[in-house]
């Protein structure tokens, strides 16, 4: 009923007004062009170049794909990712402070005005779920007798160092305490957009009422339940859409999704904070009819990488920019089949004309310390630590066939084949994997093109592919963060963004270093020591930053690029678009 009454003209009166109020903030703006309550509102369109397959951007493949630079305004959390790659606070969600104690505890109080758009409060069961997804501490036996997770959730992290979360089920609080010793300097990145998924979905879908009582006493059955919910119920295609799947706790809701129309969101009614600056956005993913879209005028934002896909013509006055992301190009190994030995993996590393694929296809940005191929795994470009990691990159700063031969050769192997999968139609990425193999042919490496419109990074795991090439932490569109918590989590035993399936304990041991290391000096011993042995092992092969296309067409206002994972839409709620 709640619902039915705010779809009356008053939340359009207040939307037409907030917008006006914010242009005329912004610039000299005339009163009478807002005058009218009947004034129509733009619907921007906003391109981007990766799949949305799930409104679950926390899973592998949902992770991985353009979810997360989709849903986030659609599924804020309490905190986003900035322009700058770090997290800023999102005080319409709620507020996080720390607790003073001997161990780390943070208390999450949700607004008390938050409600999703279905009309249920958002409440702290959504931040146990949160939790529970990806706390890496809910698995059962397989038939080899090791354990698997029950959540295929991609990001451990944080989470995993987080002993217990005390929610009154349907609270607005939460108290998240961490082990004792594990003071993590990223606790501020946890609980972010994209990440809160509503917990009063999965809890009907799967069954189990009581959701936050089924984790909390570590129910196997209950939390299995809950699990296949969260892995494939959220699962998101072009056609009829099912609006109690997919209820919104930010400015924007889903209201269709075609191949012909695009993603479309609407104004959510039930928003609480600003309302948003237009009415409508329609995302064009990879599978919708972009081209058309682009032919007929319907786009006006882009986020591309560069040199991937078209639709970059946004008009006269548009503003258009090559930008270096934080978005690391690189190759992912798996450790089994042909790359099991590592030998392989070196030999293949050799031969990759890494400074050829940067002159070609990457680009320097000296403010933040891209001037070449990328030499560290863990640590910023733009860190003032990221120079003492370069050493032992250095063997592999050039082509160097007789060694890649000779690797080869110590793999046992007397020639390989290697099969590079990664999303496709990409112009940019198929030329990388031509290079690749045009160098390593003379080395008696064969690399074969695997790029697919349906490919997902989760093909490496299933042995489909030998390699990918991905960006940070297997994104396949806008990935990476200036903390760099997602790249190094993807090299952690466990992780499920890990699918190429590396697991050495040293390395471990110096990942969870870093999440607590709070001085410069710890920070460099515990990545210079972790990257020898990455670069010795190479389970993935760092190529370059990705330089990215953003456009705004003319008239945009508040059109800011924004070269993370977060992507160009991470404030598409104050856009708009005067013609």
């Amino acid at each position: 009923m709640a619902v039915t009454q705010r779809n009356d003209a008053t939340p359009r009166r207040r939307r037409t007004i907030l917008a006006c109020a914010a242009m005329a903030s912004a610039v000299a703006f005339s009163t009478a062009a807002c005058a009218a309550e009947e004034e129509p509102l733009h619907s921007i369109g906003y391109a981007i170049d990766n799949t949305v397959t799930t409104y679950n951007a926390n899973t592998v493949d949902g992770a991985a794909s353009g979810a997360r630079q989709a849903f986030v305004r659609v599924l804020p959390g309490f905190g986003y990712v900035g322009p700058s790659g770090r997290v800023i606070a999102d005080t319409d969600i709620g507020t996080a402070s720390v607790v003073p104690g001997e161990t780390l505890t943070v208390q999450y109080r949700l607004s008390p005005q938050s409600v999703y758009s279905d009309g249920v409060p958002m409440s702290c069961d959504d931040l146990v779920l949160t939790w529970a997804a990806s706390s890496g501490r809910f698995t059962v036996p397989d038939e080899s007798g090791g354990q698997v997770q029950l959540f295929d959730a991609s990001r451990r992290g944080g989470y995993a160092d987080i002993d217990r979360v005390d929610c009154q089920p349907g609270s607005k609080e939460a108290t998240v305490f961490f082990r004792p010793g594990r003071e993590d300097t990223d606790w501020r990145s946890l609980f972010g957009a994209t990440e809160l998924m509503p917990a009063h979905v999965a809890a009907e879908r799967s069954g189990v009422p009581d959701l936050v009582g089924a984790i909390t006493t570590n129910d196997t059955d209950a939390v299995r339940r809950i699990a296949e919910f969260w892995n494939t119920g959220w699962a998101l295609t072009p056609g009829e859409i099912d609006p109690g799947l997919f209820p919104s706790a930010g400015p924007y809701r889903i209201e269709s999704y075609s191949a012909e129309e695009g993603l479309t969101l609407v104004a959510n009614d039930l928003w609480w904070g600003n309302a948003p600056g237009t009415d409508r956005i329609v995302v064009w993913p990879r599978g919708t009819d972009t081209s058309a879209a682009a032919e007929d005028g319907r786009i006006h934002v882009v986020d591309v990488a560069e040199g991937s896909v078209g639709h970059s013509d946004l008009g006269d006055g548009a503003t258009i920019s090559t930008v270096v992301s934080r978005n690391l190009e690189q190759l992912v190994f798996a450790t089994k089949g042909v790359f099991q030995d590592p030998a392989a993996r070196r030999a293949v590393a050799l031969c990759v004309p890494r400074t050829q694929l940067f002159d070609e296809l990457g680009a320097s940005d000296e403010s933040l310390g891209v001037t070449g191929p990328v030499t560290s795994r863990l640590l910023a470009t733009d860190s003032p630590l990221y120079p003492q990691t370069a050493e032992p990159a250095g063997r592999y700063s050039q082509v160097d066939i007789d060694a890649a031969r000779t690797e080869r050769e110590a793999s046992g192997q007397d020639r390989m084949q290697v099969r590079i999968g990664y999303l496709g139609p990409d112009e940019r990425r198929a030329r990388t994997v031509e290079s690749i193999g045009e160098s390593c042919r003379e080395a008696g490496i064969d690399i074969v093109d695997a790029g697919s419109e349906t490919f997902v990074p989760s093909q490496l795991k299933a042995g489909e592919v030998d390699a990918i090439l991905v960006g940070t932490a297997d994104a396949l569109g806008a990935g990476g963060t200036a903390d760099m918590q997602d790249a190094r989590g993807a090299l952690h035993t466990g992780a499920g963004s890990n699918v190429g399936g590396y697991s050495v304990g040293r390395v471990d041991e110096l990942l969870d270093g870093l999440l607590v290391a709070r001085d410069n000096a710890a920070v460099a011993g515990l990545a210079i020591e972790a990257e020898r042995i990455l670069w010795g092992d190479i389970p993935t092969l760092p190529l370059f930053a990705q330089p990215r296309t953003i456009g705004f067409a003319g008239g945009m206002h508040a059109g800011l690029p924004n070269p993370t994972t977060a992507g160009a839409g991470w404030n598409m709620d104050r856009w708009i678009l005067r013609g």
